[in-house]
C-alpha cells in the first residue's frame, strides 16, 4: 500500500490490535456521551476507572472476534506476504471487526430502550419479525449519527490498518523462520488465553458480564464498562436460569411463596364478569399529566388527556411500574405473573413451561378468550405467547384484512384497530377475556398523514404518537360505553414499557420502568388513587382476586386489593446483570452473589448515595428479595409454575 512502512509482522499485529482497542474506547466514550443523562452520578474520575475496566472486556472480545484473523496472520506459511494473501487477511479483518464496532455503537441507541447492553437474545426476540429490513433501512435514518459515527470508526480501522506492511524477519538459516513462527504462534495463544479469561491466574474464572461491577459505583454504569460485542459472546448458548439454594425448601416457604390459595369463604359467588387487558406501547408514566402534577411548577399537562381523565374514574397506582424494558418482557408480566429476568421467558429454554396464563385460568369457567394485535401475525412472537396464556383466538393485520390501514412498518394504525376490537368485543359470548396490545406509539414515531399537526409535539418524537394512541383509546371506550356488556367488564389499562424520558426525574434506575397500571370497572366502583408499589405482574392475582376465583394457582404478584398486604409489595427488575428490587423506602441492587448498592428511594429519589458501606442490609427486605428468586429460578427450571391438579 502507498506509504505503508514495512516493519517486523509482530510489531504490525501489535498495532493493529492497539488501533481497535483505541476504536473501542473511542465506541465507549461515545456511548457514554450520547447517553450520559442515564448516568447523571459518574464523575471525571469515575469515568476514568470505569475506561480503564473497560479495556479487560474490550481485549476480551477482540480476541474472541478475531481468532481466525490471529491464526492466519501467525502461521509460519512462506507464502503469507504475497499480495493475495494479505488482501485476503485484510478483508477478514475489517469485515469481522467493523460488526464489533456495529453492535457497540447500534447500542448508542438501544440502550435507552432497554437500559442494558444487547445480549445474543437479541435474534430470538426479533426471530419472528417480517419487516427488519425496512425497520433497519428506517432506524439508519432516523439514527444517522449513529452511522456517522460507525462509519467513521470504520474508516479510520482502514485508514490505520495499512500504515504498517509487515515484513518477515530475516534469519541466517531458512529453518529459524518458522520455528521462531512457531514459537510465537504458541506465546500469541497464551497470551490470548489469558486476554479471552480475563486474566492469568489459575483461579482465574473467564470474566462474565457481572465483572463489570469491581469498575462501577451503581449497577447502571456497569452498562459503560461493558462490551457488547462481548455480552452478546458471551450469551451464546448460556442458560437463563440456574438452581439457587439461598434458602431450604422449608425455610424458603416461610419467607416467600408465589402458591396462592383462595379463602373458600371470599370465593362462595364467582363473579363472571368479562375481562379487557389493554397494553399501551412505550406508554411511560411521565407522559400523563394526571400523574405528574408536580411537573412544570404544577403546570404540566401531559400528552394522554383521556387517560388522565380515566384514571380519574378508575383505581389507578400512583407509583406502577413495568417488569421489563422490551416489548416481549411484558406479555408474560402482564397476563401471567412472570417477572422479567435475566432472560425474556418466551425466549429462554423454559419457554414450554405450564404457565398459569389469564386466558387458561378463565377458559375453566367457560371464557372466550382472544388477543389482539394490528402487527403481521407472528411478529415479536405475540401469536405464540399469547397462546401459551391460555388466549385461544389471534387477531391480527391479517384478520384486520385491510392494508390500506397499515403503517407501513408495524402495523395497522391504533385508531382503526381500536374500532375492529370494539366491533369484534360486541360479537363474543360472554363472559369474554380479550388482551390487546396497540402498536401506534413506537419509532418511527409517525402518525396518520391526517393527523399531522393534530396532536402536541411535545419535547420528544414519541409524543405526537402518544396522543394519537391516547385519541384511538378515547374512541374505544366511547364504542365500549354503549355496548351493553360495558358494565360487566374489568378494564385494565398499562404500557409494555417505558421508554426514554424528558424530565430528568424519569431517568434514574427505578423510574425507567415507571408505567401507568389502572383498573376501570364501572359495576365494581373501583376508584382511587393508590400512592403503593405496584408493577405489571401484581395485574393477574388482582383481576384474579376481583372475580373470586376460587381455585389455587402460582403468581409472582400481589393482589392491588387487599389493603393488609400493602407493606408486602415490591417492584422486581433486572437491570444491567443486577437484581432490582424495590420494598418500603429501599431500593436493593443484587448481583446473585452480594448485594452491590443500596438507596433510600423515598428521601433519594435520584439514587444519588450508595448506602451500602454505611448502614446494614435492610434484613427483612433482603431475604424477601431472594426468596423470590430463589423461587423464581427454580421453579421455572423444575417446571412448577402452576399448581397441578
Amino acid at each position: 500500500m502507498r506509504f505503508a512502512k514495512e516493519t517486523n509482522e509482530y510489531l504490525v499485529l501489535i498495532f493493529r490490535m492497539a488501533v481497535m482497542m483505541l476504536l473501542y474506547s473511542m465506541a465507549r466514550v461515545g456511548f457514554y456521551l450520547f447517553n450520559s443523562s442515564f448516568f447523571p452520578n459518574v464523575t471525571f474520575s469515575g469515568l476514568l476507572t470505569i475506561m480503564k475496566g473497560g479495556l479487560m472486556f474490550d481485549i476480551s472480545a477482540l480476541l474472541y472476534i478475531n481468532l481466525l484473523y490471529l491464526l492466519l496472520y501467525l502461521l509460519p506459511l512462506p507464502f503469507k506476504f504475497n499480495g493475495w494473501y494479505q488482501t485476503g487477511l485484510k478483508v477478514l479483518f475489517v469485515v469481522t471487526n467493523a460488526a464489533g464496532l456495529a453492535v457497540n455503537v447500534s447500542d448508542i441507541i438501544y440502550y435507552r430502550f432497554t437500559l442494558k447492553r444487547t445480549t445474543s437474545s437479541v435474534f430470538d426476540i426479533f426471530a419472528n419479525e417480517e419487516n427488519m429490513g425496512r425497520l433497519w433501512l428506517q432506524f439508519l435514518v432516523d439514527y444517522w449519527y449513529a452511522l456517522f459515527f460507525w462509519l467513521l470508526l470504520t474508516g479510520l480501522m482502514v485508514f490505520l490498518y495499512g500504515r504498517l506492511k509487515p515484513k518477515p524477519i530475516a534469519f541466517s538459516s531458512k529453518w529459524l523462520y518458522p520455528i521462531t513462527g512457531l514459537v510465537f504462534l504458541v506465546l500469541f495463544s497464551g497470551f490470548s488465553i489469558v486476554g479471552m479469561r480475563g486474566g492469568y491466574r489459575h483461579s482465574t474464572r473467564p470474566i462474565n458480564m457481572s465483572n463489570a461491577g469491581r469498575f462501577v459505583n451503581s449497577p447502571e454504569e456497569m452498562a459503560l464498562v461493558l462490551n457488547t460485542s462481548f455480552s452478546m459472546l458471551r450469551t451464546i448458548g448460556k442458560k437463563s436460569f440456574i438452581p439457587l439454594s439461598y434458602f431450604s425448601e422449608e425455610e424458603l416457604a416461610d419467607v416467600y411463596t408465589p402458591e396462592i390459595f383462595p379463602n373458600e369463604k371470599d370465593t362462595a359467588r364467582f363473579k363472571d364478569y368479562n375481562v379487557v387487558v389493554i397494553i399501551l406501547e412505550s406508554f411511560n408514566r411521565e407522559h400523563s399529566g394526571y400523574l405528574n402534577p408536580h411537573l412544570d411548577g404544577g403546570n404540566y399537562k401531559g400528552y394522554t388527556p383521556f387517560l388522565d381523565s380515566l384514571m380519574r374514574e378508575s383505581l389507578t397506582f400512583a407509583q406502577g411500574f413495568a417488569n421489563g424494558r422490551k416489548s416481549i418482557d411484558a406479555m408474560p408480566s402482564v397476563l401471567a405473573s412472570l417477572p422479567a429476568l435475566v432472560q425474556p421467558y418466551v425466549v429462554s429454554e423454559y419457554s414450554s413451561n405450564r404457565i398459569n396464563g389469564m386466558g387458561s385460568m378463565l377458559k375453566d369457567y367457560g371464557y372466550y378468550t382472544s388477543f389482539f394485535h394490528g402487527a403481521p401475525n407472528g411478529s415479536m412472537g405475540f401469536d405464540a405467547i399469547a397462546r401459551l396464556s391460555g388466549f385461544d383466538h389471534y387477531y391480527g393485520r391479517t384478520e384486520y384484512g385491510n392494508d390500506s390501514d397499515f403503517d407501513g412498518i408495524w402495523g395497522i394504525w391504533d385508531e382503526p384497530f381500536f374500532q375492529f376490537f370494539a366491533e369484534k368485543l360486541n360479537t363474543f359470548p360472554e363472559p369474554f377475556a380479550s388482551a390487546l396490545f396497540s402498536v401506534s406509539s413506537h419509532h418511527p414515531f409517525k402518525v396518520p398523514f391526517k393527523y399531522e399537526g393534530v396532536f402536541d409535539k411535545g419535547t420528544l418524537p414519541i409524543h405526537q404518537c402518544v396522543g394519537y394512541t391516547d385519541m384511538a383509546l378515547k374512541r374505544f371506550f366511547e364504542a365500549a360505553r354503549k355496548a351493553q356488556w360495558y358494565d360487566r367488564t374489568v378494564f385494565v389499562i398499562t404500557a409494555d414499557h417505558s421508554v426514554p424520558s424528558h424530565y430528568e426525574a424519569y431517568k434514574t434506575n427505578i423510574n425507567g420502568f415507571a408505567v401507568p397500571i389502572v383498573f376501570h370497572a364501572p359495576g365494581l366502583h373501583l376508584k382511587g388513587l393508590d400512592h403503593s408499589l405496584a408493577q405489571q405482574i401484581d395485574i393477574l392475582p388482582t383481576v384474579i382476586e376481583m372475580l373470586n376465583y376460587p381455585l389455587p394457582y402460582v403468581a409472582f404478584g400481589n393482589n392491588l386489593l387487599d389493603v393488609g398486604g400493602a407493606d408486602d409489595r415490591f417492584v422486581l427488575n433486572y437491570v444491567s446483570e443486577t437484581f432490582q428490587f424495590l420494598m418500603n423506602e429501599w431500593a436493593i441492587y443484587y448481583d446473585g452473589k452480594k448485594v452491590v448498592a443500596l438507596y433510600n428511594r423515598l428521601e433519594d429519589p435520584m439514587l444519588t448515595t450508595n448506602l451500602i458501606k454505611d448502614m446494614p442490609i435492610p434484613e427483612k427486605e433482603f431475604q424477601f428479595f431472594r426468596a423470590i428468586i430463589q423461587q423464581y429460578n427454580n421453579r421455572m427450571i423444575e417446571d412448577r409454575l402452576t399448581i397441578r391438579r
